[in-house]
């Protein structure tokens, strides 16, 4: 019985222990899958190189699981055994010989996992303390409440870090014998900046070689490299050129195949601006030159005075009018260029008697530099007589005259010499130069009926307040004299404004809308504005019948105000855009008009307020432009003879100048004399027709003087003493007082 129940109990034993084994395999496979997730996470915080083998003094229920498991698989054959106790017994004693046997290996790896733990132990990380934490609650949880037993390794683990360690060590073997074989070459060096010392003599030249020295460069032709290239041969042509061009082909050559033709030769503008302005400053200075070198070579051919000069000049000197085309020519009127004082024109009536040239029809009127009297440097010609003229009001380029029939004509003297009609007369050639523009091709009904008597430039400089200061070398932009205007009077009253335009291009076939301009012409005239001023007079009270003027002037200060003489001792003051004046009339100390004739007129060029007028019974009256009575009235100044010219001296403020029908000359100086003139000269050989003043008030020391238009055709300059052009001290305010005391 006792036997049977062993039997039975050793059965039921290993029943359970089979039970046992599967629930303990299945912990198995549940715990292996939890450790891989717990790899993985390690291996992520690259903290792999360095696992922790936890061994726990208490035995937990998993670890005896797992040994009860491996002893129960060693003995599985007892299970298809039907053996005795014996057979059991000597299974188990088996089974404790090989324990006995294995326990100094299991005791020396045990050793090595204590320290190997220890070691890790000493410096933990987080990652070791969260997984250790895990690892106890798994633990804790899967462990039963009753099992005690044993001491259990994880061998899996330290399997895995021996296998780890074992490759980092052939890594680093590895990588040791590369770096014997791989090392850094540091043979090659260069320097980041190259200062070499300076030499004693760059720091000479850099302390002294500034001052008193200059460096001198030497080509010694060492860059003049050869170098051998393949290419096609460049085909070259000689060629001839010449500038200035003397004609309309300016280069030419040999032609060396039938493809060059006639079209290579390029043709240039000869009259370029710039060229034209360059050569006529040029030629000016030679022929000044060329004056005086002659002077000097032939004295007997200076062209000077029969007469002796007069007793208030210092000397004189003459045209030279001893020209086939101005014999018994005389001098009408003569006009100063107030840009170019050293320019001058004269308008020479019809001759006398008849002669060769075939210009005995015609007026003449010739241009004069007075520094070469020899010859005119233009002439130019006009159907009509001329009765006034004068030049644009910048430099001396066009030139207006008004004519008997009521035409207004103008001459451009840039224009080409092949525009004009060329006469040989003699030994020289002479050009003869028609009017660039004419108002004879304007309708009548803009146009005078009856003779120019004034004609006088409007200029926009001197609007502006602005005076007549250009100098000689203006460019030739600023000197066009374009920008301006141009007005007439006619002895009806009537005041006519043109615009000056010049035309972009010439045309030399001629305009069929500008009939009065000259086929290859550029400047012509167009009609502006037109002033009544007969009935403007007839309405302030001047009774006794047509009206007629004779004189016309701008105000220099503002030249929207003109004055105006007439036939009966009356000044009209009016403006050009009809605004009202004051005063209307500017009138003599006798009250009312009375027939007499106001022969000219002329402003002070120091004081712009003060004009002197002069009359046909010899009165010259000195008026302000703000007041209707004169300052001064000298009614017997000239012995009743009609003024015929009058003007301010350009040099002094209180001396003028008169010229009576008599040939009589009177000089006037109201700071030694206001009563009457201090010198008065006559000239009985040879009439006297009219005169003009030389002198610049920027250059006191310039050429001062009077030019004199005689009867017989002759033009003559009188040099003036110095007391007559040299200014006093404070002569302007002294002419002030002058005048208030007079006042």
């Amino acid at each position: 019985m006792e036997g049977q129940s062993s039997d039975e109990d050793e059965k039921r034993r290993r029943k359970e222990k089979k039970e046992r084994k599967r629930d303990v395999g299945r912990q198995k496979e549940h715990k292996e899958s939890k450790d891989g997730e717990d790899l993985e996470r390690n291996n992520s915080t690259k903290e792999d190189e360095k696992e922790e083998i936890i061994i726990e003094d208490t035995p937990t229920t998993e670890q005896v699981f797992e040994a009860d498991y491996e002893e129960d698989f060693e003995q599985y054959d007892d299970d298809f055994e039907e053996d005795d106790g014996e057979g059991g017994d000597k299974t188990e004693d088996e089974r404790e010989s090989t324990s006995t046997h294995t326990n100094p290996e299991i005791e020396e790896i045990r050793r090595a996992i204590i320290a190997e733990n220890e070691r890790i132990n000493r410096v933990p990380t987080a990652r070791n303390q969260e997984v250790n934490a895990e690892q106890t609650k798994s633990a804790k949880e899967a462990t039963p409440s009753g099992s005690s037993r044993g001491t259990f390794f994880d061998f899996v683990a330290a399997k895995q870090r021996q296998v780890s360690h074992q490759m980092a060590n052939k890594q680093k073997k590895r990588i040791t014998e590369l770096l014997r074989l791989v090392d850094l070459d540091f043979s090659v060096t260069f320097s980041l900046m190259d200062l070499p010392p300076v030499s004693e003599y760059d720091m000479y030249i850099k302390n002294f070689g500034r001052t008193n020295t200059k460096q001198a460069y030497v080509q010694y032709n060492d860059d003049n490299l050869d170098r051998d290239i393949q290419t096609d041969e460049v085909e070259t042509l000689e060629k001839w050129t010449q500038f200035p061009a003397a004609g309309a082909v300016v280069c030419g050559g040999p032609t060396s195949d039938s493809d060059l033709s006639l079209d290579f030769l390029s043709t240039t503008r000869i009259d370029t601006p710039r060229l034209t302005n360059f050569l006529r400053s040029a030629c000016q200075v030679m022929s000044v030159l060329i004056e005086e070198d002659r002077a000097e070579m032939q004295p007997s051919q200076i062209f000077k005075s029969k007469g002796t000069s007069l007793s208030v000049c210092d000397g004189c000197f003459q045209f030279n009018t001893n020209l086939p085309f101005l014999h018994d020519r005389e001098v009408h009127s003569l006009s100063l260029s107030l840009v170019q004082r050293q320019t001058i024109i004269s308008v020479h009536g019809l001759p006398r008697k008849p002669s060769a040239v075939r210009l005995d029809s015609k007026f003449i009127l010739c241009v004069w530099n007075i520094w070469e009297p020899s010859s005119p440097q233009k002439v130019l010609i006009c159907e009509s007589e001329v009765r006034c003229c004068c030049f644009s009001p910048g430099k001396a380029t066009l030139v207006f005259a008004g004519t008997v029939d009521g035409s207004v004509v103008l001459w451009d003297l840039r224009e080409r010499s092949s525009l004009h009609h060329t006469m040989k007369i003699g030994d020289f050639e002479w050009i003869f130069r028609e009017p660039t523009f004419c108002t004879d091709g304007i309708l009548s009904t803009v146009n005078h009926s009856c003779p120019v008597q004034a004609i006088e430039t409007i200029s926009i400089a001197a609007a502006d307040g602005k005076h007549h200061s250009l100098s000689f070398s203006v460019p030739h932009e600023e000197s066009s004299g374009l920008s301006f205007q141009l007005a007439s009077l006619d002895e009806s009253g009537l005041l006519n404004l043109w615009v000056v335009v010049e035309l972009p291009k010439a045309d030399i076939a001629g305009s069929q809308l500008d009939l009065g301009l000259i086929p290859g012409g550029k400047v012509k005239l167009i009609h502006s504005s037109r002033i009544n001023m007969n009935s403007s007079i007839l309405q302030m009270g001047a009774h006794l019948g047509v009206l007629q003027t004779s004189s016309l002037k701008f105000l220099p200060s503002d030249p929207n105000h003109f004055i105006m003489g007439t036939d009966t001792g009356l000044v009209s003051h009016g403006t050009r855009h009809g605004l009202r004046t004051s005063p209307r009339l500017y009138k003599p100390q006798q009250n009312g008009p009375r027939p007499v004739q106001v022969t000219c007129l002329n402003f002070c060029p120091f004081e712009e307020t003060l004009f002197l007028v002069g009359c046909s019974d010899g009165s010259v009256r000195l008026h302000r432009t703000t007041s209707e009575y004169p300052v001064f009235q000298w009614n017997d100044s000239t012995k009743g003879q009609p003024v015929v010219f009058m003007q301010w001296s350009f040099t002094r403020p209180a001396v003028f100048f008169i010229l009576d029908a008599e040939s009589y000359i009177y000089i006037w100086d109201l700071l030694d004399n206001d009563m009457q003139p201090v010198a008065q000269e006559l000239i009985q050989s040879d009439k006297v027709t009219t005169i003009a003043v030389l002198g610049d008030p920027e250059k006191p020391n310039a050429l001062s003087g009077l030019v004199l238009a005689k009867q017989s055709g002759t033009i003559e300059i009188q040099y003036l003493n110095k007391r007559w052009t040299v200014i006093q001290h404070e002569e302007l305010k002294k002419l002030h007082k002058i005048l208030q005391f007079a006042i």
